[in-house]
């Protein structure tokens, strides 16, 4: 694969990675909203403990959204830092890593997806997996899945 094609991809990647994080923050958002409109609309009844519970989890669900919210919103600043321009032969935050089975991006932790037809392993730098690959290059050797791998491409 050419120069072009590597950053076409990288980009490509990288974008992916960004939608679904606004879609997370749009649905943290929209969940905090309704969440607030619950507990502004409940009305203390004569029965106070059921008003009391209800405002109670009503709140728990608000911190666990502002959480996710929270989260999101780092990782999408996280990955306003990665330039898809940079080509390195080492693998680094932003790289792109192809093995024999497998194609990573050294993103975010969003998993195993599918991008344009491709799996694609979207892993944090911060996962075991990308720190042992961290420095190794094309035509080295890494531990994954109980299996020895070869990176193939490194950029």
């Amino acid at each position: 694969m050419n120069a072009t094609n590597k950053k076409a991809l990288k980009k490509n990647l990288l974008a992916h990675c960004k939608e679904v994080l606004m879609s997370r923050i749009s649905a943290a958002k929209g969940a905090m909203d309704q969440a607030q409109q619950a507990a502004n609309s409940e009305d203390k009844s004569s029965a106070g403990d059921k008003y009391e519970t209800s405002r109670a989890m009503g709140q728990l669900e608000a911190g666990m959204n502002a959480r996710q919210l929270d989260e999101a919103q780092r990782d999408l600043a996280f990955l306003n830092t990665i330039d898809p321009e940079i080509i390195s032969d080492s693998v680094q935050t932003g790289s792109v890593v192809e093995t024999e089975k497998n194609l990573f991006f050294v993103s975010i932790g969003l998993g195993n997806m599918t991008v344009n037809n491709s799996q694609v392993i979207f892993l944090s730098p911060a996962s075991p997996v990308a720190k042992i690959m961290v420095g190794k290059k094309a035509g080295e050797n890494f531990f994954f899945n109980g299996q020895v791998v070869e990176i193939l491409d490194v950029y």
